[in-house]
């Protein structure tokens, strides 16, 4: 079971536990980390993303063993992705705890949606809802002040402990992603506990290198259409940017470059 993502010298605060989800793939990369977030004396604890459908017996199964015993009496989805909500049902039936998300589909037990900056006082650690949105609009990060030193920040997608992630364009724009990407910059130093991938550089300084690869991606889009005659630069289409941004980019990952694209363009020709 892994209790912490691997990277070395540099894990989790004490009050938050990491298992990864056994569906690794280009997009999820090792898998899906699933977290439980409680004090140390408390009988209670948060999970935070139960993953996929796939293998969530087993899963659960590790998620109990990390709560070491401890009740789980709340579960929360940092956005509404198969990857993450896939388990949901089976771990609110197993478990009898409420899911909160910010989409109502995926709210059981009778729970509230989440609200943007709202307290969530459980297993005995404060958890502060911030909406994050620009991977989907439903995106949340989750931050626990007393983890730590400095506390942690539960990324979900919208920061990924390697490479950058991906714009689920029309629903998740650039403008609030690069909204998000500053409001997390000005968090502070925090741990970042990303939904897939190992522990990255501290938020302050990884949502700054988020923020300057989309604005070094917008200027070398700028620069394509710029280079087109006007005509051609207001007709090109997501698709046929891809493989000028993305020589040789192919497959599934080629398909989510369109995506990503599609924000780009909406971006710039929306102003």
């Amino acid at each position: 079971m892994t209790t912490t993502p691997a990277t070395p010298g540099l894990t989790p605060a004490p009050l938050v536990r990491c298992v990864t989800a056994r569906n690794p793939s280009p997009m999820t990369l090792a898998g899906t980390n699933t977290y439980v977030v409680a004090a140390p004396d408390s009988d209670a604890a948060v999970v935070v993303d139960p993953g996929p459908e796939d293998d969530v017996a087993a899963h659960l199964e590790r998620v109990r063993a990390a709560a070491e015993g401890r009740r789980i009496a709340l579960i929360l989805v940092t956005h509404r992705h198969s990857d993450h909500t896939g388990g949901v049902d089976a771990f609110h039936a197993a478990t009898g705890a409420p899911v909160r998300a910010a989409d109502p589909d995926w709210c059981r037990g009778g729970a509230a949606v989440l609200t943007p900056d709202e307290r969530i006082d459980v297993a005995g650690t404060p958890v502060l809802a911030w909406h994050t949105p620009g991977h989907t609009s439903d995106s949340y990060s989750f931050a626990v002040p007393d983890a730590g030193a400095h506390g942690a920040v539960l990324t979900g997608d919208t920061i990924l402990g390697e490479g950058t992630t991906m714009l689920d364009h029309p629903d998740g724009t650039l403008a609030d992603y690069l909204d998000s990407l500053e409001r997390l910059a000005a968090a502070g130093p925090l741990t970042v506990l990303p939904a897939h991938g190992p522990v990255p550089a501290p938020l302050e300084t990884i949502a700054g290198e988020y923020l300057d690869h989309r604005e070094g991606r917008l200027a070398q889009i700028e620069r394509i259409l710029e280079d087109l005659p006007e005509d051609d630069a207001d007709a090109l289409t997501p698709a046929e940017l891809v493989p000028l941004v993305y020589p040789g980019l192919e497959g599934p990952v080629g398909q989510v470059a369109e995506q990503v694209m599609a924000s780009h363009l909406a971006y710039l020709r929306e102003g």
